[in-house]
């Protein structure tokens, strides 16, 4: 992986500068990995297994949000001009394809019924783009943390969550990316442009969160009737772990993610917004809730 040691204390690049762009770039090329989600050997699973498989409620909603990311972000390669940063957001519209293939091969191995979305066509291709981007910063926020409650509980076999693994890692490269090319492309706007891009991102994140408060909230109150299918990655933990509050969700989500990103090279800017609201939260919230 393309890390820096945290002893030598590396200084800080200006967002936007041809080193930061350049560290930016290299960084997503040197961390892609090779597979093949049509032919991955899926594990056998007894009919327990099987059931609880396929009994989750959230294999539509995850196929509809990565047929949306997916070209999206494809999409998006052109917004670039910087040839590297294109080559780099068009590697990640691939992954993310590839994510969409890795979910299709899954339910189509296990008989999981779903419905396959037409290819979705962004309307306003920037204003989309940030949009998937911050749903990524937080949905993969609350998935690391479901993905080790999922590990821990043994609610799946070993061998499927091994699987996975590799989807967790892009996760966190590609939000990695998405926060430091928002940073960079506003430095690459006039003076006279940069207010209004915050603004536009300001309004997106105030977006994203009203929806996923909207879904804290009901995980709060307990309500069975909560649609399971929004903010997924808020809500599964109610279907394959033990019991867990919300306080301790937040507490596995922020361990989870502090070690996955410190992976990477301490010189690229990390995400602050989510993991910042969860851990006000987590200091406050009663453990019992």
């Amino acid at each position: 992986m393309s890390a820096v040691p945290a002893e030598l204390d590396p200084l800080p690049l200006r967002a936007g500068s041809p080193e930061h762009k350049r560290l930016l770039a290299q960084f997503f090329f040197d961390t892609h990995v090779d597979y093949d989600p049509e032919h991955i050997p899926w594990p056998g699973l007894s009919a327990e297994e099987l059931k609880r498989l396929t009994g989750l409620p959230f294999w539509q909603e995850a196929v509809s949000t990565e047929n949306v990311t997916s070209h999206t972000v494809t999409a998006a390669a052109t917004l670039e001009s910087d040839p590297q940063l294109r080559r780099a957001i068009a590697l990640q519209g691939f992954e993310e394809q590839r994510h969409a293939r890795l979910l299709a091969a899954l339910t189509a191995h296990y008989h999981i019924p779903i419905e396959h979305p037409p290819p979705y066509a962004p309307r306003n291709l920037e204003d989309d783009f940030l949009f998937a981007g911050f749903g990524e910063c937080f949905d993969s926020f609350f998935a690391f943390g479901l993905f080790a409650l999922a590990r821990e509980s043994g609610f799946f076999p070993a061998d499927l969550v091994t699987v996975f693994e590799p989807v967790m890692e892009e996760e966190v490269r590609h939000i990695l990316f998405f926060v430091n090319w928002v940073k960079a492309r506003r430095r690459q706007l006039p003076w006279w442009q940069r207010p209004l891009f915050r603004l536009r991102c300001g309004w997106i994140i105030l977006k994203q969160i009203a929806s996923r408060v909207k879904t804290a909230r009901t995980l709060g109150a307990g309500d069975p009737t909560a649609e399971s299918s929004e903010n997924f990655t808020l809500t599964a933990h109610q279907d394959i772990a033990a019991p867990i509050t919300l306080h301790g969700l937040l507490g596995t989500c922020l361990a989870e993610n502090d070690r996955r990103m410190a992976h990477y090279d301490a010189r690229l800017l990390r995400p602050r917004l989510v993991p910042g609201i969860a851990r006000t939260l987590h200091r406050i919230l009663p453990k019992r809730l």
